[in-house]
């Protein structure tokens, strides 16, 4: 119980630290941030109404309130779920623009992931096991493809299976020609979006399955020359029963632990990766929210990936205390 307590008392510490950063940034920017925001909405044709108002108070603070009272309303603000207004967007609320677009880079990042973690932890214990044969021929051309930029996999692949081969779309998370007022729920539209997010997919797998590989690798490695794994070769048993219960298992920590981190930054999304294929999904919203300069979505879109960072590498602290006692002990 003194591991789960220390645990959550550092998360609740690490999150209002956050969170509070993320009140505080806007307010410090040098000059006049909020009239500048104001003016440059204005020239774009906005109107400044209440729930605009609203929302620059939200992002830059009340004129006439303090900063303690500012604090104490942008956290209420929070607890409601409101955000803001995006200035690019305008007049929808920054929370709408996230809750869109996240489910695109949850389903497709994470799926991607998950399958480049688990491919990985596998062919990488195949290949510590079997080190120094042919298997391990698979390092060198697996860290050659974690070397390679992915947005240069991602355009070689649209040039060549979209642009010359035309077996995949070129842009887009669905077709807008068959879905012309936007997603719904129906096979097809899962079939189109299935479709347009298997490029997308690949590229990030290819792309982060070599880290996966090497550190697995090198970890069963170092688990085989474990006094645990003589004792039980030393009582013969049997090289599948060694090779799953004691030297995979065991190996696989610090990548679980690897793994929490990376899950948590899946609502980030591969940024490069959404704006090559245009794919809808919270990269490419951070993207146009920092060209266009719209701080409110911005804001609310950092503010989404820290709480999410926070609850994966939560979570994970969870599993590890768990499966490996160990960790409970060193408190």
């Amino acid at each position: 119980m003194k591991y789960y307590a220390r645990r959550i008392a550092f998360y609740l510490v690490t999150l209002w630290a956050a969170i509070s950063l993320n009140f505080l940034l806007p307010r410090l920017m040098p000059g006049d941030a909020r009239s500048i925001f104001i003016d440059k909405f204005m020239r774009r044709g906005g109107e400044i109404t209440p729930a605009m108002e609203r929302s620059i108070d939200l992002v830059f603070g009340e004129k006439d309130a303090s900063l303690w009272e500012q604090y104490v309303r942008y956290w209420g603000n929070l607890l409601k779920g409101d955000l803001g207004v995006s200035i690019t967007k305008y007049p929808t609320p920054v929370s709408d623009l996230i809750s869109d677009a996240l489910p695109w880079t949850l389903i497709l990042v994470g799926t991607a992931t998950i399958i480049s973690f688990f491919l990985g932890v596998g062919i990488g214990a195949y290949a510590g096991w079997k080190r120094g044969t042919i298997a391990d021929a698979l390092i060198p051309g697996m860290t050659l493809l974690q070397s390679v930029p992915y947005f240069w996999v991602a355009l070689i692949f649209v040039a060549y299976f979209s642009v010359a081969l035309g077996w995949f779309p070129i842009i887009g998370g669905y077709s807008l020609r068959d879905f012309p007022a936007g997603p719904e729920w129906s096979w097809a539209f899962i079939g189109s979006a299935v479709y347009h997010g298997v490029l997308p997919a690949v590229t990030i797998i290819i792309a982060s399955v070599g880290g996966w590989v090497l550190g697995m690798r090198n970890m069963m490695v170092s688990t085989l020359s474990e006094d645990y794994v003589v004792t039980a070769e030393a009582k013969g048993l049997t090289k599948g029963r060694i090779f799953t219960w004691y030297a995979t298992r065991n190996a696989a920590l610090p990548s679980m632990a690897s793994f929490g981190i990376t899950l948590g930054f899946v609502v980030a999304g591969s940024i490069v990766m959404e704006q090559v294929f245009t794919y809808p999904g919270v990269g490419k919203l951070m993207i146009n929210a920092v060209q266009d300069k719209d701080y409110a979505l911005m804001q609310g879109v950092f503010l989404v990936i820290t709480v999410t960072v926070l609850a994966a590498n939560f979570l994970m602290d969870l599993i590890y205390g768990l499966i490996d006692p160990r960790a409970r002990n060193n408190v």
